[in-house]
């Protein structure tokens, strides 16, 4: 018995051993599947297929851990690995190297799986899921370009420097092979401009100098002949005009425009138009170009004739312009050699006789095959009454005859054209004539009551130069009516036809049928509150002084200086002096003899503020309108020299 028992214990005393020794074994012997060769794996797999069973069939070493807990050994070891899964642990920034990769002679580091040389098709063994150091676990270092280095730094700055170092490359600057390369090699004709020119012209760019390049030989210019001077000065204009400061282009600009009849329009063209036509022009360029073309056209008048046609060739391509700016300056040009030519034929009538040209213009204006001709010619009686004037008396009828269907023309523009022609004939017949626009105050009423925009604005103009011609009774009637239009276009956004508006009221308050209550209680308010603003005084150009110097002419001193004093005060000082340039006028022309104490009293107030208070060198307006209100008011200022003194002293 005690025999058996020592035989049972001798035997699992063995089956420890063997138990404890295998592992150890199958660890030292186990080598990278793909570090072995063909035969030699072949070999070690036969010789586990007979000593080992299956890995399903062998016990459990750790009753703990199932077969899907732990990651399969390879075929043939005899004891399923018992290792922890690397993928139930957490990610660690420096993992542990495989430890069951045996290490290569010399320490070195084992190779991953992917620099491995993959086996052939005929082998059967799984390889072992190895931990193996991972690049992307790594934070790369930016101190140095080998990966041992780059896990020092992060990503951002990593990708921060490759940033930085494409941007350097991209913005090194160009040597001269890198320009050689990318330029042409045949780069025409090269100039060598100075980069100072002397007689104080601007610099010049080198595309100029095929065309000013004479200017730079300055020698011998005295010996020139007078046409070849006058030519040289042509080009020194352009030039700065071109290439100049600001103020060498304000002056050339006016000399050009000045001096036009002088220089001749055939040395202008001839040195203009060739440089319109330049293929380097810049848009800015080419806009003062044809402002100098347009100027040039108004003063030459007559004279362009022989350069119409060279004109309109090098215009042309303008009209049909992608920029819109150029479009409208094409058709600017146009417009003047249109008014050229009605100014021409005007000056003709004058010469000749208006009888001997009214049958052309009559069949002119009554072409029904082109509105264009029916525009031009009625632009042609348009220009003859701004030129003759009250010459046009003994013929008034016939010109309104020949013009008075283009109020009913198919075509607006001809209605614009007339209805201005019409006020020009009246503006020069005045006072008389009022029989020979019969035929044409219907159309008119009936225009505005229905127009509006710029035809509106032409036909407004013609009945407020025709009021003026009427009697009392019928001037006060059309008044009334026409006022409730302009009152309408009081809010206008559009300038043009605010200048209009402002006309037309003057010419109606001057009529004599228009009493001062009227004016006073129906147009006063609203004129004030729309044409007495700040936004007006910025415009030189506006007749707002005249209409209301008109208005004051009608219903006294008192009415419009009592309604502007406070402005005296106002915070805009441009404002302030449109108000003192009002006062001024309106006193000199009426008098103070209505002006009662205390808006005397306000008067002297406002207009020691307003001389205080301003801050421009412009200080002739304050003066002058002080001096002329002190003239006015005469012994009646004594009692404010007092505070006067001071204030024009300090």
């Amino acid at each position: 018995m005690d025999k058996k028992r020592k035989e049972e214990e001798e035997e699992k005393e063995k089956q420890r051993k063997a138990a404890s020794e295998q592992p150890a074994i199958a660890t030292a012997k186990r080598r990278n599947r793909w570090d072995q060769s063909q035969n030699g794996d072949a070999a070690a797999g036969a010789k586990k297929a007979k000593t080992s069973s299956s890995d399903w069939d062998a016990a459990d070493p750790a009753p703990g851990i199932g077969h899907w807990d732990a990651t399969p050994g390879r075929v043939g070891d005899g004891t399923p690995s018992v290792r922890r899964n690397r993928w139930d642990e957490t990610p660690t920034p420096g993992r542990m190297t495989d430890v069951d990769a045996i290490p290569p002679a010399g320490g070195s580091t084992p190779s991953v799986a992917w620099d491995a040389t993959p086996k052939l098709p005929g082998e059967f063994a799984t390889p072992m899921p190895k931990k193996q150091r991972s690049r992307w676990d790594e934070t790369p270092n930016m101190g140095s370009a080998t990966p041992g280095s780059i896990g020092a730094a992060t990503h951002q700055r990593y990708f921060l420097a490759r940033y930085e170092r494409d941007i350097e490359e991209r913005n090194r600057p160009l040597t001269d092979e890198d320009l050689d390369s990318m330029l042409p090699q045949n780069r025409g004709q090269q100039f060598d401009v100075p980069k100072e020119l002397l007689g104080g012209l601007p610099l010049m760019k080198p595309e100029d100098y095929q065309y000013f390049g004479t200017l730079l030989n300055e020698e011998g210019e005295e010996q020139l002949s007078p046409e070849k001077q006058k030519e040289r000065k042509i080009m020194k204009l352009l030039l700065k005009v071109k290439n100049g400061t600001p103020q060498q282009l304000k002056a050339a600009l006016r000399q050009l425009t000045e001096k036009a009849r002088e220089f001749g329009a055939g040395p202008l063209f001839n040195k203009i138009l060739p440089l319109l036509m330049q293929p380097t022009l810049e848009d800015q360029e080419r806009h003062l170009l044809v402002k100098i073309i347009d100027r040039v056209l108004y003063k030459l008048d007559e004279l362009v004739r022989p350069f119409v046609h060279k004109i309109l060739v090098v215009i042309e391509p303008l009209l049909i312009d992608e920029d819109y700016y150029a479009r409208v300056e094409g058709r600017e040009i146009i417009s003047n050699h249109n008014k050229a030519a009605a100014r021409a034929f005007s000056v003709v009538a004058s010469a000749l006789g208006i009888p001997a040209l009214l049958p052309f213009l009559k069949a002119v204006c009554q072409r029904k095959k082109s509105w264009q001709a029916r525009r031009t010619g009625i632009k042609v009686v348009q220009q003859i009454a701004i030129l003759m004037g009250c010459a046009v008396l003994p013929h008034l009828k016939s010109l309104v005859e020949i013009i008075e269907h283009g109020l009913t023309d198919e075509n607006q523009k001809v209605w614009t054209i007339t209805a201005l022609s019409l006020a020009a004939l009246a503006e020069a017949a005045a006072p008389y004539g009022i029989k020979s626009f019969d035929t044409v105050l219907r159309p008119l009423w009936k225009g505005i009551k229905s127009h509006r925009g710029k035809v509106l604005a032409a036909f407004l103009k013609a009945i407020g130069f025709i009021i003026p011609l009427m009697d009392a009774g019928y001037a006060s009637y059309y008044t009334k009516g026409v006022m409730e239009v302009l009152i309408r276009e009081f809010q206008s956004p559009d300038e043009e036809m605010k200048k209009i508006v402002l006309k037309v009221v003057k010419q109606c308050v001057s009529t004599e049928g228009v009493e001062a209550d009227y004016i006073r209680n129906d147009i006063l308010p609203n004129f004030f509150s729309h044409f007495r603003v700040r936004r007006m005084a910025l415009d030189r150009r506006n007749s707002n002084l005249e209409t209301t110097v008109e208005m004051a002419n009608k219903i006294g001193v008192a009415n419009i200086v009592g309604r502007i004093v406070e402005d005296l005060k106002d915070e805009s000082e441009p404002y302030r002096r449109m108000v003192m340039e009002t006062i001024e006028k309106v006193v000199a022309n009426l008098g103070v003899s209505d002006v009662d104490a205390r808006l005397e009293e306000l008067l002297i107030d406002g207009i020691l503020y307003a001389f205080q208070e301003q801050t421009s060198d412009d200080a002739n307006v304050m003066l002058n309108g002080f001096g002329v209100v002190v003239n006015a008011l005469g012994q009646r200022v004594k009692p404010y020299l007092r505070f006067v003194v001071p204030s024009s002293g300090g």
